[in-house]
């Protein structure tokens, strides 16, 4: 707690008289890109196994944090303190079968009663929302938001039974949108094109699949390889621009199978 309480002093002093200009001009909404990039940040070093870049990671996650504490206890609404309270009583009320009589069986139990009592909570606020789909951050990544809306539609049972429905559904896009380019409709093509993405993201979270993150890995090992393929082809004395399509090709090949044989 004393490392806690010497950032919330230091923070305390860089928006103080004398501190720093930046600092004492940020607010609330104009921190919010920074939280939403070092949020993408922490996640990356965390998916790397990468120890000492998820240590300062996620120190600026905690840091964005700590502002907005700051920018709040100054303008008497909130504090560190406030954000912490609400957020123990929260874990305690949402965990029953830790902290009360609830008994559950596994991990997917868990889940569902956390659902639930959030479901209760949500109908006895005051601002209960008025849809399933209020309350789902529109800065969400489309992938995730798209899980996300998918999973609040299930809640009432619109939802495929197994997989084999989205499977079929992905087909089915699928073909729409080759009608749509083989029409040169360029905008029946791109509505196409999200329902074939919104479609494949219900065939992920019905598989257990989270999809925003099997598109990032896709694109890490897309990255990898090619990074690969540059060297192999500066091995050779040459550039992939100096390449035709086969011989890169060849090199992607070379390089995937180097990868699988660790």
């Amino acid at each position: 707690m004393e490392a806690i309480d010497q950032l919330v002093a230091v923070m305390a002093r860089l928006r103080g008289p004398g501190g720093c200009p930046w600092d004492r001009e940020q607010t609330h909404q104009s921190l919010v890109r920074y939280l939403i990039e070092e949020a993408y940040e922490a996640a990356e070093a965390l998916e790397r196994d990468d120890t000492q870049g998820a240590i300062e990671e996620l120190g600026d996650v905690l840091l964005q944090v700590v502002f907005h504490a700051q920018i709040g206890r100054e303008e008497g609404t909130y504090d560190l303190e406030t954000i912490a309270r609400t957020l123990t009583e929260k874990l305690i009320r949402r965990h029953p079968h830790v902290f009360g009589e609830a008994t559950v069986e596994n991990a997917r139990e868990v889940e569902t009663a956390w659902q639930a009592i959030k479901d209760r909570e949500r109908q006895a606020s005051e601002e209960a929302e008025a849809s399933l789909m209020d309350g789902i951050p529109i800065h969400l990544p489309a992938l995730a938001r798209a899980e996300a809306i998918q999973r609040r539609a299930a809640r009432v049972g619109f939802d495929w039974e197994d997989s084999a429905g989205p499977r079929a559904k992905v087909r089915e896009e699928l073909q729409e949108l080759d009608q749509a380019l083989a029409q040169g409709d360029r905008e029946a093509a791109r509505r196409e094109l999200g329902d074939l993405l919104f479609a494949v993201v219900n065939l992920a979270r019905k598989e257990g699949i989270d999809a925003e993150g099997a598109l990032r890995s896709a694109v890490r090992r897309f990255e990898r390889r090619f990074r690969r393929m540059e060297a192999l082809a500066a091995g050779q004395g040459r550039s992939l621009g100096d390449m035709d399509l086969a011989e890169m090709d060849e090199l992607w090949e070379e390089a995937k199978a180097e990868e699988a044989q660790g």
